[in-house]
């Protein structure tokens, strides 16, 4: 029995929603051992909106938008990449990857908790259950004294969750606000209004510019992963599985790709996991499970 093109395009999708995002906490991390934090993001986001905007123009896409579009994607790549993901970044310099990634998977719980606020939309009882579940699985991941070294470790942690709050309502505000029509379009101003505000903000704060011949193997095959394979196959997967299939399938990124963190961080890397760190795993990721399932939720994740 053959496998039709549509169901192999479909399982390779998930493959790079599951494992390639799952895998950009640890190429972020492999790049920040030797490389300024924003100095990384600002080369992973320039680069890839640069091939999105040229794969773009080759498509034909239209690429003019209104003043309103250009301040809202502004908007959008400040709260989804400069602040979420350079911030983030910066963060894994005292946080293992593993461990960031299950804060991160808490996202679908602040998105909730801010259309409540926002928008005043009452909980289901999945959700709430959701909800509960996921302050206890961040109260025992993050209570683990073993894993706290330094205050550096604590702000690390505090600076993932600001972050996952950045992304977040970020999530909330594209749902509403006017946008490019094409998600190909919007997300290559997105990454390169990124990119021009982390290299501001990379020269402001004097980081080290170091050339890509002096970086190691190691990080160079980071950057270029997290360039090609994170910042644009992995995104168009994930839009390519919003029309395909059900978006509480495509979501299911949410809580698979901090397992697949977790496993490459110890394996790779040889990062702690702990007994405790497995229960918050499976009790947050359950969590998630209720949050995402409760309906149609379309945010973007933390790998992305």
């Amino acid at each position: 029995m053959s496998i039709s093109r549509k169901t192999i395009l479909i399982i390779l999708a998930f493959f790079a929603i599951y494992v390639i995002w799952g895998s950009t906490y640890l190429l972020n991390k492999i790049a920040v051992t030797e490389l300024p934090p924003f100095f990384v993001a600002a080369i992973r986001f320039s680069f890839a909106g640069l091939i999105i905007f040229i794969i773009a123009k080759f498509m034909k896409l239209r690429l003019s938008i209104s003043k309103k579009q250009f301040i809202n994607c502004v908007i959008a790549g400040f709260l989804f990449l400069v602040y979420g993901n350079g911030v983030f970044i910066w963060a894994l310099r005292y946080l293992d990857s593993g461990f960031a990634a299950l804060e991160a998977s808490t996202q679908p719980l602040f998105v909730l908790l801010l259309m409540r606020l926002i928008d005043g939309k009452k909980m289901q009882n999945r959700s709430l259950i959701g909800v509960a579940l996921g302050i206890i699985g961040m109260y025992l991941l993050v209570s683990q004294k073993e894993l706290i070294t330094n205050d550096d470790s604590l702000l690390g942690m505090f600076m993932v969750l600001t972050c996952v709050l950045s992304w977040s309502y970020a999530s909330v505000f594209v749902a509403k606000a006017d946008m490019p029509s094409n998600f190909f379009v919007s997300t290559a101003y997105q990454m390169m209004i990124a990119g021009v505000l982390l290299i501001i903000i990379s020269l402001v704060l004097n980081e080290n510019w170091i050339p890509p011949m002096a970086w190691s193997p190691e990080v160079q095959w980071s950057l270029v992963l997290l360039i090609l394979f994170g910042g644009v196959i992995a995104f168009t997967a994930f839009n390519y599985l919003l029309k395909v299939v059900s978006t509480e399938k495509a979501a299911t990124s949410a809580y698979v790709n901090p397992i697949v963190a977790i496993l490459l961080g110890w394996y790779i890397l040889d990062e702690t996991i702990t007994t405790q760190t497995i229960i918050a795993a499976c009790i947050l990721l359950t969590g998630v499970f209720f949050i995402t399932s409760r309906k149609k939720i379309k945010t973007r994740t933390i790998g992305s």
